[in-house]
Parts: C-alpha cells; structure tokens; sequence
C-alpha cells in the first residue's frame, strides 16, 4: 500500500513544470545577454576625398572629422561599383581622384574614426547567444506545456465512464425543451402582436363616446371642465389626444390644472382598457383581424397538448440546467483536478440524477414530444396559412379559438390605446 502510494506520488511529480521553468529561464538569459552585451556603434555619415583606390574598392581616403579633429586620412573600403561621376576623371589609368560616402564613429573611445564592419563582431556575437538562448527556451518551454497539457488531458479523460455521453444526451434533450419554450412564446406573441391593436381601437371608440364632463368628480378638488367643450375637447379621447400640454394651451387652462385633467383621462382609460374585449366573431374584420385569426390557428391546432409540453419542456429544463452545472467536472468540462472530494462526489450524483431523468424522458417519449410541438407551432408561421382558412376554421370551432384568446390576453397587463398611441 505505502509502495502505491509512493509510486502514484512520482508518477505525479510535477516533471513538466519544472521542463518549462527551465525553458523561461532561457529565454530570460537570452533577454539578459541581449539587453547587457556590445552594442552597435552609433555611426555619423560623411563624404569621402578619395585620394587612391584600387581595382577592387580598396582606397585611402581624407575626411573632415565633424568632431572637430580637422581633416583626416585613412584606409577605407570604397564602393567600386558607385556611380562614375563620383570616380577620378583618369578612371582608364586607375583613378587617382573620386568621392564617395561612408561612416564613422558616432560615440566612445573611437569617435570620429572610420567605422569598419569589424567593430560590429562582439555586438554579433551578443545577438547569436541572445538569439540562440531565446530559441532554446522557447523550444523547451512549448515541449513542457504540450507535454504537460497531454499529461494533464490523459488524467482528465481517464475511467470516467459514461458520464461525457450522459452529459451531451442531456444537453440535447434541454435544447430540444428549451426550443419549444421559445417557439411556443413566439406564437404567443405574435397573437398579442396582433389583438394589441384590435384592443386598443376597441378602447378609443368607448372613449370617444364618453363625454369630457364625467371628468369633473374624478378628483377633489373638482376639475374645471367646463371650458373644455367650448374649445372643442368634448370627449375622453379628445382630452387624451390633446395631453397636458395641448389643455394648457388650447382652453387655456393653468400646467397643473392640466395635468389632473389629463391624469383623469389616463385613469378612465385605464379602466375603460381593464373592461373592453374583443369578440371573435363575423363583424370582425381587417387586417389587424385577419393577423389575429392566423395567429390563434397555429395554436389551435397546436391544441392543449403544446401547453402541457411548454409546461413539461420549462419545468425539465429548470432541473436539467441545475444538474448539468453540477455534473460539468465528472465529464471533463472542468479540471477535476481543481475540485475537491466533496465537488467529484457531487457531480457523480449528478451524471446518476441526469441518467435517471434521461431513461424516464425516453420512456415518456419527451424529446420527440417536444420536437413534434416544434413543428406544430412553426407550422403555421412558415406557411403563413391565409386568414380566409382562419375563418373557415374559427367558424367549426370558435370555442377553442376564444378559450385560446382567453387563456394568452388574460395573463398580459391591460393597457390603454390612449396612452400608446
């Protein structure tokens, strides 16, 4: 027993880590060597007096120091290829006169000297050891964590059974759950869409046939109303469409004044939208109509089983979700090796809890189920089915169109047509 243990300690000595602080370290000598050794001369660019020159570029020269030394002479290295104007005019006998440009030390001991390709040896040789220490350490720092991450993945994969395709079985199954929810709320909306305006029309049309005067006894002290019909704001809606602002101006009546008035017509609306309902019926007409006739027949015909799927789909995903995020470390989401005794026992439960929850969703036939209410309710989005087969079918069964209507606008927050105008 002390032997297996001893042995599992070595075979989990941190061997890799050490591999690439090793290469760091290289890579941090090879900045030291780089950022500490020769470095390039600063160079000063001049003009050359050639006083002699061979056939191959070989030449003394005379320059002016721009240091101050005055005029000097030396050997150089001159460009035999450079441009004949720059070259002796007894270039057939040799050249005994030209110009031509060069450098010389800009800094240190050997300002003002000619600069020659030699002086750049030691700086050559600092940039070869700085370049090949960065490269060695580069090299062994990315063979550590290749080597290291394999290690790690190895451990990480290991015996962990089934829990990866537990993991992935439940994840499609919420998505099937979560996609119903989603398109069953799209359907749901696109009947608000559309009885929203059939509403709000239903509204102004009480309000206009409320006279402005029932407004008086809306609050204490009683509101000034009688001036309003004399300036042609005779009705509910006419206060509405006027608002504070236009009161004020119109019958001339003080800001705050106004605004009780208009906050009195808000509140009959809001009280005229609680009580107003659309019927379904054959005097229902319009383009509004027409939408709201379409809409409700995708879920019609979806029928009551899309409700109880939509109920089934949100309370599954609810515990699917729960138990995923617990269940992530036992399938290799996460490292197990960051997750103490009590998050591994915790997630094995989970993989069991999700496969329990997976065999009972597939003697339920749940995905399918949820997949088939997919279709029913994007059936009739993606056809776009026309509002003349809406009718035909509101007409075999108008109960189950208004127990819809009913069951969607019941559970939405009255409004009023006025105030969203």
């Amino acid at each position: 027993m002390v032997d297996g243990v001893q042995g599992a300690a070595m075979r989990r000595r941190p061997i890799f880590r050490w591999v690439v602080a090793a290469g760091l370290l290289l890579v941090v000598l090879g900045f030291v060597v780089w950022e500490t050794g020769p470095e390039y001369p600063e160079l000063e660019q001049v003009e050359f007096t050639v006083l002699e020159e061979e056939p191959d570029g070989t030449c003394a020269v005379r320059w002016t120091d721009p240091y101050g030394a005055g005029q000097r002479t030396g050997p150089y290295q001159c460009d035999p290829d450079r441009d004949p104007l720059l070259k002796g005019t007894s270039e057939s006998d040799g050249g005994s006169l030209g110009w031509d440009t060069g450098f010389v030390v800009a800094e240190g001991d050997l300002k003002g000297e000619l600069y020659v390709p030699d002086m750049d040896a030691a700086a050559d040789r600092a940039v070869e050891v700085s370049d090949a220490l960065t490269v060695a350490g580069l090299l062994v720092t990315f063979a550590g964590l290749v080597c290291g991450g394999v290690r790690t993945l190895i451990r990480l994969v290991g015996p962990t059974g089934s829990a990866p395709l537990t993991v992935r079985r439940a994840e499609r199954l919420r998505e099937a759950a979560h996609a119903v929810v989603r398109d069953h709320e799209r359907a749901v909306r696109a009947v608000r869409d559309a009885w929203w305006p059939l509403h709000d029309t239903r509204v102004r049309e009480e309000l206009a046939a409320v006279p402005a005067g029932r407004l008086r006894w809306a609050s204490v002290p009683l509101l000034p109303v009688a001036e309003l019909q004399r300036h042609g704001i005779r009705t509910v809606r006419d206060v509405l469409d006027a608002g504070a602002w236009g009161l004020a101006e119109t019958a001339g009546l003080g800001p705050r004044t106004a605004q009780r008035v208009w906050s009195a017509a808000r509140r009959r609306a809001d009280d005229v939208a609680e009580d107003i309902w659309v019927r379904l019926d054959a005097d229902l007409t319009g383009p509004d109509a027409e939408r709201l006739l379409t809409a409700l027949r995708v879920l019609v015909q979806a029928g009551p089983e899309a409700r109880s799927a939509v109920e089934e789909a949100g309370r599954l995903t609810a515990e699917l979700d729960r138990h995923l995020l617990t269940a992530l470390p036992a399938a290799g989401r996460r490292l197990r090796l960051g997750t103490d005794r009590h998050g591994r026992a915790e997630a094995r439960a989970a993989v069991s809890r999700l496969r329990d929850m997976l065999a009972e969703a597939e003697r339920a036939g749940l995905r399918q189920w949820f997949a088939q209410t997919s279709v029913d309710l994007l059936r009739g989005a993606d056809a776009d089915p026309l509002a003349l087969s809406a009718r035909v079918d509101l007409a075999s069964r108008p109960d189950a169109y208004r127990e819809e209507l009913w069951h969607i606008v019941r559970t939405s927050p009255a409004r009023s047509a006025a105030l969203t105008r």
